[in-house]
């Protein structure tokens, strides 16, 4: 029964919170739905469960939306090959539906959207002030309509539930829902979320979803469905809501200026104690061998994760304030320099060994603006507005203006901008996947493949490329659905060329 409970829509009775010291129990392995949800206490509780699932889910969320992409490669270890199946399978891309990290990806996605969907029908029984519910409602269809738009994304056509399961024989009769179907839903979701959020929380909430979220994921939403007009209006809508560029981009990941100016959303962490909230992202991206020479703590051995590739370090211009922010070309051990690149971003000091304070951005201003720039250019062509909303990220990272381009070079120049500006927050397959067909997408891998292979980022050891590495092919515009879900329910069917 165990697979029944882990099953993609995580169809079982139990409640997964991350935070289970809340939870009013009966037995100890079970919680009994009707001894909770009852006040405006226990309904906050369960909703900080529900974000507390978004740091678990974003802990492995570069190796999908980043890895995959041809931003960052792994520091190599020709001496351990023990991931080659797992996630190393994402960076050349040999995922198949037997991969673990697949499995891994649908379960906590689904796991999370089962919390979300239980507490939304739990809470309407609640003795909760109507004004207070709308609230919550909306942060919880907001959240749910997040994880769609990755699943969708992802996968294609996911399977498509919005509310709980009442028994586990319900689940094998679950199928794929189209994926328009699917968009539908995100769509509705985030319309209600605009409708029921405040624009601000006092300060002792912040981190939680806001109007400016809910509208800037509806405009990316618009965006990635080419309804550009639609995408302009919403975005702009955020434009009036007070957010702005920070002066210094570094301030967007420093853990002392957490939810700023610039900040729509982010993933809340909280390192320096032993709460089990903190962030570790550094550990993950810093080289196997650096040992103390980057983290500040020498005891541990690195992930090697993510590395930079030459590809990424070339893209930026000459004098990119952001390439320093964002990247190192090296450390330094022992007094000897070693030439791996590595991500810097989320470098920064800390009191305890392996727990950062770290947020995750998910949604910041300078993303909205290039996404509005690029919306419309794709409505009407590169207007003195397109050019305006461009030049104000460019200028905060110290760049001339653009101006003379025709629709076509525009953009190629936002693409670009975007992939500098949020470099290493997990944006860059989708906006490959948005701006390409399948088949574009498999030929511009592949180019990228041919560099990689020719000139390794990071050196081998002398362990030579598999005949299968940096293959790319137009089926792989979607992960394949784990094969334990297609073993559990016979109705799912497999994406096409896996």
């Amino acid at each position: 029964m165990k697979k029944i409970t882990i099953l993609a829509v995580a169809f079982s009775c139990l409640i997964q919170f991350s935070c289970n010291d809340f939870l009013v129990t009966t037995d100890p392995t079970r919680v009994e739905g009707s001894l909770f949800f009852q006040d405006q206490t226990q309904l906050q509780q369960a909703l900080n469960g529900v974000y507390g699932q978004l740091q678990s889910i974003t802990n492995s969320a570069y190796l999908f939306k980043e890895f995959n992409s041809d931003n960052t490669t792994l520091d190599f270890n020709p001496l351990d090959r023990g991931g080659a199946a797992g996630w190393e399978a994402f960076e050349f891309s040999t995922v198949n539906p037997g991969n673990g990290e697949i499995s891994n990806l649908w379960n906590s996605y689904y796991s999370a959207i089962f919390n979300a969907n239980n507490t939304l029908e739990k809470m309407e029984a609640s003795a909760v002030d109507e004004a207070d519910k709308k609230v919550i409602r909306g942060q919880l269809k907001f959240i749910r309509a997040f994880y769609y738009f990755d699943l969708a994304q992802y996968f294609g056509d996911v399977v498509l539930v919005t509310n709980t399961l009442k028994t586990p024989d319900e689940a094998f009769e679950l199928i794929k829902s189209p994926q328009e179907a699917v968009y539908a839903q995100i769509e509705a979701d985030l319309k209600e979320a605009v409708d029921a959020l405040p624009a601000t929380y006092k300060s002792s909430e912040a981190g939680r979803v806001t109007k400016g979220a809910a509208l800037s994921l509806l405009g990316k939403y618009y965006l990635t469905r080419k309804k550009y007009t639609e995408a302009v209006a919403t975005l702009k809508q955020v434009l009036a809501l007070g957010y702005s560029l920070n002066t210094n981009y570094a301030d967007n990941f420093d853990p002392q200026k957490k939810n700023g100016k610039e900040s729509i959303f982010e993933i809340q962490y909280q390192g320096g104690n032993d709460l089990g909230e903190w962030s570790n992202f550094t550990y993950l991206f810093a080289p196997r061998l650096s040992k103390g020479s980057i983290t500040g703590y020498a005891n541990v051995n690195p992930a090697g994760r993510n590395i930079p590739t030459n590809d990424m370090i070339a893209a930026y211009e000459i004098g990119d304030v952001r390439k320093d922010i964002s990247l190192k070309s090296g450390y330094t051990l022992n007094g000897v320099f070693y030439p791996i690149p590595y991500v810097s971003k989320y470098n920064y000091p800390h009191t305890i060994s392996g727990r950062t304070n770290n947020n995750w951005p998910i949604l910041r201003y300078a993303d909205v603006l290039l996404m509005l720039a690029e919306a419309i250019n794709e409505q009407s062509g590169p207007t003195g507005e397109a050019f305006d909303y461009l030049n104000q990220v460019r200028a905060r990272a110290a760049l001339a203006p653009k101006s003379g381009l025709d629709k076509a070079a525009f953009k190629t120049e936002v693409l670009h901008e975007r992939r500098v500006e949020l470099a290493f927050e997990n944006h860059r397959w989708f906006d490959l996947k948005r701006t390409k067909s399948p088949a574009e997408l498999a030929q511009f891998m592949n180019a990228y493949a041919i560099k990689e292979k020719q000139n390794p980022t990071v050196n081998r050891g002398g362990i030579a490329f598999n005949v299968l590495d940096y293959v790319y092919e137009d089926f792989e515009y979607y992960f394949p659905l784990p094969a334990p879900q297609i073993l559990i329910n016979s109705k799912l069917i497999q994406n096409t060329g896996y």
